[in-house]
């Protein structure tokens, strides 16, 4: 009983599908600019409102905050906290220096 021939690539096949490698002047590898690393100052806590309010802790209260949290997030570092208060989102912000 003869046995199933399984499929088998030649090297002919293989050479063809992958086409000839262009000749010529290669161009030169793009040079990468080394970006300096960010430092953040220290963290501080927002709390936000269900009405996209946001709070800050001064002089022992909540105060209202300037910026809200999309501000926030476009300069600086922004962590959701994962306890709330009073139906409140607690973030950790960090500012850069």
């Amino acid at each position: 009983m003869g046995q199933r021939r399984h499929f088998n690539q030649t090297k002919r096949q293989l050479a063809r599908s992958t086409g000839p490698e262009a000749r010529g002047l290669k161009r030169p590898p793009a040079v990468i600019e080394r970006v300096q690393p960010t430092v953040y100052g220290k963290p501080f806590i927002l709390m936000e409102d269900q009405e996209k309010n946001t709070f800050i802790f001064k002089a022992g209260a909540w105060v209202p905050h300037t910026a809200s949290i999309a501000e926030c997030r476009a300069s600086c570092q922004v962590k959701e906290l994962a306890q709330r208060v009073n139906q409140m989102i607690r973030y950790e912000v960090r500012c850069p220096e």
